[in-house]
């Protein structure tokens, strides 16, 4: 399955008082990681906005973090396409640095266009599902 790895390193403003990464900053990292992988795959989400009137709006978005991120820590996040269905998909991720996993987690995107009556889910296109290496 394609993959895509972020690179970069925790700045002071994502620490606590405690010289900690303050954990909504892991799920900054997953969105800023998705929009990498989709770009990897051609699939850019402001191109995909803009001439096709998709979205990929979360559904839900999960991380269990194992041990602490410091001010400094160069970190990489790992991200890939996990299960597809017909109008959703699960982006994977895992957070390290150095050899140390530090937080893994997931994000639920929708396929969703979005019109003059609003937003709808709709089936997400043959093309995309084989980009994404995986069919429901």
């Amino acid at each position: 399955m394609p993959k895509h790895v972020l690179t970069t390193r925790v700045e002071w403003g994502e620490t606590d008082a405690a010289g900690i990464v303050y954990y909504p900053n892991y799920f900054w990292w997953f969105d800023k990681a998705s929009h990498e992988l989709l770009r990897s795959l051609g699939l850019p989400p402001r191109d995909l906005s803009e001439r096709q009137g998709i979205l990929l709006p979360i559904l839900s978005a999960h991380c269990d973090f194992r041990a602490p991120l410091r001010y400094d820590d160069a970190l990489t996040v790992t991200s890939r396409i996990g299960e597809v269905k017909r109008r959703s998909f699960q982006i994977l991720h895992t957070v390290c640095t150095g050899d140390s996993v530090t937080g893994e987690g997931y994000e639920w995107r929708a396929w969703v266009r979005q019109d003059g009556a609003g937003l709808h889910a709709v089936m997400i296109p043959e093309q995309v599902r084989q980009l994404f290496g995986n069919r429901e």
